[in-house]
């Protein structure tokens, strides 16, 4: 086990463990700590703890410091740097005429760098306008190019479901998320209903496939043939929350069907919908011989 403390750089960005070094570190706190980027200011997700030495990457990093009021100040000017920063930049890409769109400023804590994030649907020269950025600011200059699912979670916004989009408030790393989730969880295929404000899949059809896909597993298809305890029916959909089926079911062969829900528990597939398909053409083929 390995005493250490969870920190953060950005509101909902990736956590990143650190040696406390003797330091007592409470959740909400700040850090001075270094990373590859030069030495940053972080707020403390998780304090003191202790973990698996296989839950973190070897060698940790050790805190410089607990954040002292300077250091809070420092913070709030360089906050305000960030946004003097974004409008220059900004002049300069009209300079330039530039096809891209700035989204986002930061500078690290020590100064030592200036790192502008933006978005384009081509590859930008733009190294005239690093070499201005530079003469103004007396710094590293790094312009770093982004997706559209980074552009949504730096800018926030109000997803479909009427609160702010998951990936700024809480969600650390992007998941990856496929249209079988949708399809697991008898959503509409529909892009414009399963996807978020970025153009892509929601993330949050993550949340529940594990749930979904271990439901799933005792779902019979829709066409499947049951039997129940009112007879033999054909499946005509299911609900896969209330682990239940409607289905068309003839207590004997020539009856009219009655329509009726049954739980999974009561009843028995006796043919699937492939079973019922292959006998169907056997059935034509037969026919067609005679």
């Amino acid at each position: 086990m390995i005493e250490v403390i969870g920190v953060r750089f950005k509101k909902a960005g990736k956590l990143y463990y650190f040696d406390p070094d003797g330091e007592k570190l409470e959740e909400g706190s700040h850090a001075i700590v270094e990373t590859i980027r030069g030495v940053e200011y972080s707020t403390v997700i998780k304090g003191n703890t202790m973990v698996e030495d296989s839950d973190v990457i070897q060698p940790l990093k050790k805190v410089i410091r607990k954040a002292t009021p300077e250091d809070d100040i420092c913070e709030e000017e360089n906050r305000k740097k960030e946004k003097e920063a974004f409008q220059i930049c900004l002049e300069k890409i009209v300079k330039h005429k530039l096809d891209m769109k700035l989204i986002d400023v930061e500078i690290t804590f020590d100064h030592n760098k200036l790192i502008f994030y933006f978005t384009s649907d081509e590859r930008v020269d733009f190294r005239e306008l690093v070499k201005e950025l530079a003469s103004v600011f007396r710094t590293r200059i790094e312009l770093r190019q982004i997706g559209v699912r980074d552009e949504a979670k730096m800018l926030n916004g109000i997803g479909i479901c009427g609160r702010s989009l998951c990936c700024a408030t809480f969600l650390g790393d992007f998941q990856p998320v496929s249209i079988k989730m949708a399809k697991e969880q008898s959503l509409s295929l529909n892009p414009a209903k399963i996807s978020g404000i970025c153009g892509r899949l929601m993330c949050c059809l993550k949340y529940e496939e594990d749930v979904y896909e271990e439901l799933n597993k005792k779902m019979p298809n829709v066409g499947d043939i049951i039997s129940t305890v009112d007879g033999t029916g054909e499946i005509l959909s299911t609900n896969v929350l209330m682990q239940a089926v409607k289905a068309a079911v003839r207590k004997k062969e020539n009856d009219p069907p009655t329509i009726d829900f049954y739980s999974v528990d009561e009843i028995k597939v006796i043919k699937t919908k492939k079973q019922k398909k292959r006998d169907d053409m056997e059935k034509l083929d037969t026919s067609l011989d005679d």
